[in-house]
């Protein structure tokens, strides 16, 4: 394995300076740093054991067989570390590797993989390791019987013995790997590239980057703030405030994420016109942690496979770019996804199962986007609106050719430097999460610590366009239409299943009560009688605006009848005693 060179020095402090276009990532900064085994936060390998000698013409000489020893020799002499760069993950062992010809990305909208990868340590690969780092050797002897080293390879059987092990405890847990600086637990900066002991976390820097100071001046913080939001963010076209806050959150929550431990929401960049700066926005995050950029599918078997797949792969940032416009946002897998710490599927060609810790932000982009059913819930909107024929046709930037400044890595660097400064700012003040940002279900502590970290730089607003992204729910639309024309048509008449679907059946001049609002299959049929029993039974209780589902089940039959209530504007609630003890769904005790 060919070790990328280490960073030796840099700058002990970035300058304080107000002026934003002092640019704080210069100076006399090394080059990118690489996997060591030396580095003052990587425990070296400790002294060998079983059959190393003095060494030979590779490294150290190991000397093998053919029987059980050979076995415990090769066990002892891996989990020693004699293999630089060794950890291990869920109990096997892996090796941190530089990844060749991995060529940095060509646009905003392509892959940005980290410099190094996770290899899983397999018969075939630790045989090559072996092979570069040790004088592996046999013994044999002469024809006048005097001993003499053979170089040999381990045989597969035994290399597959040693590996089939699940304790190693010579080697450094690995927990994950991440392409920029993040907050540990205990609130100080992971900033050092390499392995980090106290998270278990390898940062794999996809730029150089001066050490952030602990606590930064007044002058940093101005400046960083400065650039920030009127410099780098100030001419996208923002449809509210809240949108630009939305994306400064979307902006440091992975570096957040390890001190928060919380899930993040899904996050659409949407615009109403082509060419509004969508996959500028997200190449900002992408290019800073790692991106992998996917196609959409509406098919939930192929996006299951995408995603099982995608976690495989250390990027922090995952992004769905450029959906067909109008696209609805409503998949069962998707929704799944967001509410869980660990996604956990087969491995693709095999029966056996993976798990994968959810530590990504994932992202959308298209335009005119909507959701739906559980999505509508756990989606976070940053809306662009340019209100002009040709939103490529705009001049006077801040930052004039945006799209290609920010895959330059200096440029990176100088975005990510006052990003840290701006959340190291906010630690020192004490790390507040706001209790004034809204309830956000299993989000609810992502919104309050983004929350408290905008409240503190200024920056309102956040989470303030939740109302105006409800109506782009297209499931609640539709079921709300559905219910005031069932309203409309029956008041509050009781009706089983099958009674209502006759009453969507065209009469004999092909006219249609429901003027189409009446729920149908994907290929634009009406449901079975079963089928939409079972859609009226998910909705039951649930308001949508102000009318609501309810039902009761007959004692006799045991069947289901179903009406529809509306709100009353002067009691604020459509509820009565008598209908709240016939719904078992919605009955009230003591009333």
């Amino acid at each position: 394995m060919t070790t990328p060179p280490r960073q030796t020095t840099a700058p002990t402090s970035p300058p304080a300076t107000n002026d934003p276009d002092t640019d704080p990532v210069t100076g006399d900064v090394a080059g990118e740093a690489g996997p060591s085994g030396d580095g003052p936060d990587t425990p070296g390998p400790p002294p060998g054991s079983g059959g190393r000698g003095g060494g030979g013409p590779r490294g150290p000489r190991v000397q093998i067989g053919t029987g059980p020893a050979t076995i415990r020799t090769l066990t002892a002499e891996l989990d020693a570390r004699l293999v630089p760069d060794t950890y291990v993950t869920d109990g096997a062992p892996v090796v941190i590797e530089a990844v060749s010809g991995a060529a940095g990305p060509v646009a905003g909208d392509a892959d940005a993989p980290l410099p190094l990868s996770i290899s899983p340590i397999r018969p075939p690969l630790l045989a090559s390791l072996l092979a570069e780092h040790a004088y592996v050797v046999r013994v044999e002897l002469d024809k006048d019987g005097e001993p003499y080293d053979v170089e040999a390879s381990p045989s597969q059987v035994v290399l597959a013995a040693v590996l089939a092990r699940r304790s190693w405890p010579g080697l450094p847990p690995l927990r994950g790997m991440i392409g920029a600086p993040v907050l540990r637990p205990d609130g100080t900066l992971l900033q050092t590239p390499g392995y980090d002991p106290a998270t278990g976390l390898y940062l794999a820097s996809t730029v150089n980057l001066p050490p952030v100071p602990e606590r930064p001046t007044a002058g940093q913080v101005s400046a960083a703030r400065e650039f920030l939001l009127h410099r780098f963010l100030a001419d996208f076209p923002w449809r509210t405030p809240a949108d630009r806050a939305n994306y400064v959150a979307l902006m440091a929550t992975p570096i957040l994420r390890p001190f928060t431990y919380c899930l993040s929401p899904f996050a659409v960049v949407d615009a109403t016109m082509p060419a509004s700066g969508k996959t500028i926005l997200t190449a900002c995050l992408g290019m800073l942690c790692g991106q992998r950029v996917l196609t959409w599918t509406d098919n939930d078997d192929e996006l299951r496979k995408a995603i099982t797949t995608v976690l495989a792969d250390p990027a922090g940032v995952i992004v769905f770019d450029i959906l067909p416009e109008g696209s609805v946002i409503d998949s069962a897998v998707l929704a799944r996804l967001v509410r869980e710490r660990t996604w956990s599927d087969r491995r693709l060609g095999s029966n056996a199962a993976a798990s994968y810790p959810n530590d990504r932000l994932w992202l959308a982009t298209g335009n005119n986007l909507r959701t739906g059913a559980d999505m509508a819930s756990r989606t976070v909107w940053v809306r662009l609106d340019p209100d002009m024929p040709h939103p490529e046709a705009r001049t006077g930037f801040s930052i004039p050719n945006l799209d290609t400044w920010i895959l330059d890595p200096a440029n990176q660097a100088r975005v990510l430097w006052y990003l840290l400064v701006l959340v190291l700012d906010w630690t020192a003040a004490g790390a507040r999460p706001s209790p004034h940002v809204p309830a956000m279900r299993q989000f609810s502590r992502w919104a309050a610590h983004l929350g408290g970290f905008l409240e503190h730089h200024g920056i309102g607003h956040f989470l303030a366009n939740a109302a105006d992204a409800a109506d782009l729910d297209d499931d609640a639309a539709e079921w709300r239409a559905f219910l005031l024309r069932w309203h409309h048509l029956h008041a509050a008449r009781q009706l089983t299943a099958h009674e209502l679907r006759r009453t969507a059946e065209p009469d004999s001049y092909g006219s249609d009560p429901w003027d189409g609002l009446f729920p149908t299959t994907g290929s634009g049929h009406l449901p079975t009688v079963k089928s939409l029993g079972r859609r009226l039974t998910g909705q039951i209780g649930r308001w949508r605006g102000d009318v609501v589902l309810r039902s009761v089940t007959d004692p006799h039959n045991h069947g289901r009848a179903y009406w529809v209530e509306r709100q009353s504007a002067e009691t604020g609630s459509s509820r009565t005693p008598e209908r709240n003890l016939a719904n078992p769904q919605t009955a009230v005790e003591g009333v």
